[in-house]
């Protein structure tokens, strides 16, 4: 009787650490794809929205069998904005946790920074919200580039904040305040570029840095030059501080922006002096196609964010649509591999319904961009959210705006 006991314990360890066994194997068949975004932060607005996105897109993909029947895992790490850490965190996802794909980058330069490192792996990255115009076009002289984008690059927004201040709204001058990072600079080189295109020059083209509070002095140049409103490129704390020193000055005129204009923490801070900033948006919060709808509703009852108000629309939707992109690209490589993935991608031939748009052939081997001029609307700052900014956009928001590569309005790159 001793015996048998002692026979049955044994094979009941046996089974014990064979389940075990096959509990590690599973885990280790999730494929594993690096989030990277600030968390944290004066960007964490972008950055929260982007991931609870991404998880939105994981969840519904895993809950409808994964892809190439294997369950999606998110590895997530917050870069805190800083081109450093992203550095740290992109050597982390490929030599430690050995992620098949990466989603994020918020800021130009931590993408700039560190997407090299995925590029001489060979791993796909799908930037989601980096708009700086040189991102996707960083390794334009190696033969194969593994870096996407399903945002709409600053190439496309400054051309529509001229073309918004100049010609729909009659400006004559205009100041520019930029931001000292690579994203305000790279973006305030572009918004002159698309000036320069009208026969215009600024007025006032000036600097502040990341946590800056004051900027009487810049407002004050902007001011005695006459200028009837100002371009912006920045983020969501110091944008707020520009409209709180207008207040200040008792000095108010129009800000029309790049789409960071649309951040919670612009809006809050800002209050009412924030109220009628215009900025480019791939997405505004209404929904206005059935896709739109589901997102916004599973968004609202899964994270339950305050005032039923994303904090970052445009984040939260392009990370959403980030995934499904991938997945789309997974499935069709029939491998995880990333020369094979980045091919598919290359050539997707079924088209991947999102939030932002239907991506129909997103990208090619030449064209790594996903949003072309023609699918952003202007939204505005409007009862401390943000809407469509004209009214003939909203009628006509049941349409899906899908790339065109012919559309006028964009900057061409330089490569």
């Amino acid at each position: 009787m001793h015996i048998r006991l002692t026979k049955l314990a044994s094979h009941a360890a046996m089974a014990s650490a064979l389940l075990c066994l096959s509990g590690v194997a599973f885990a280790a068949d999730n494929i594993k794809i690096g989030v990277a975004g600030p968390f944290t932060g004066g960007s964490s607005s972008m950055g929260v929205s982007m991931r609870d996105g991404v998880r939105l897109a994981v969840d519904e993909i895993n809950k409808a069998g994964g892809v190439l029947g294997r369950q999606l895992q998110v590895v997530e790490r917050d870069d805190e904005a800083k081109n450093e850490r992203g550095v740290q965190i992109a050597q982390e996802l490929i030599n430690k946790e050995k992620v098949t794909a990466a989603v994020g980058y918020i800021n130009t330069g931590v993408a700039l920074a560190s997407q090299r490192f995925f590029q001489e792996a060979k791993i796909p990255v799908m930037n989601n919200v980096a708009t700086g115009s040189a991102v996707t076009h960083q390794f334009d002289d190696q033969p194969e580039n593994y870096i996407f984008r399903n945002a709409a690059h600053d190439s496309i927004q400054a051309p529509m904040i001229v073309e918004e201040a100049i010609t729909r709204r009659g400006f004559k001058k205009v100041a520019i305040l930029a931001d000292s990072t690579n994203y305000g600079q790279l973006g305030r080189a572009d918004l002159e570029k698309a000036l320069e295109l009208k026969g215009i020059k600024a007025v006032a083209v000036e600097k502040f840095n990341i946590k800056d509070v004051d900027m009487t002095a810049q407002l004050l140049k902007a001011k005695e030059a006459g200028a009837e409103a100002v371009l912006t490129y920045g983020i969501g704390p110091e944008l707020a501080q520009i409209a709180n020193g207008m207040t200040k000055l008792g000095w108010k005129v129009p800000m029309v922006g790049s789409w960071t204009l649309s951040m919670a923490n612009y809006i809050d801070n800002a209050g009412p002096g924030g109220e009628g900033a215009r900025m480019p948006q791939t997405f505004v919060q209404e929904p206005t196609t059935p896709k739109r709808q589901s997102f916004i509703i599973s968004y609202l009852k899964t994270f339950n964010p305050k005032n039923a108000r994303i904090d970052s629309p445009v984040s939260a939707a392009q990370g959403y649509d980030s995934i499904y992109l991938l997945a789309a690209a997974i499935k069709q490589a029939g491998s995880t591999d990333g020369p094979k993935i980045k091919a598919a991608l290359e050539d997707l031939k079924a088209p991947v319904e999102g939030v932002v748009t239907t991506y129909n052939k997103p990208f090619t081997t030449k064209d790594h961009e996903a949003i072309t001029a023609n699918i952003p609307v202007f939204g505005e700052v409007k009862g401390q959210r943000v809407v469509y900014a004209y009214a003939d956009d909203f009628k006509k928001a049941s349409e899906v705006r899908v790339k065109d590569v012919n559309a006028k309005g964009a900057l061409a790159v330089k490569k």
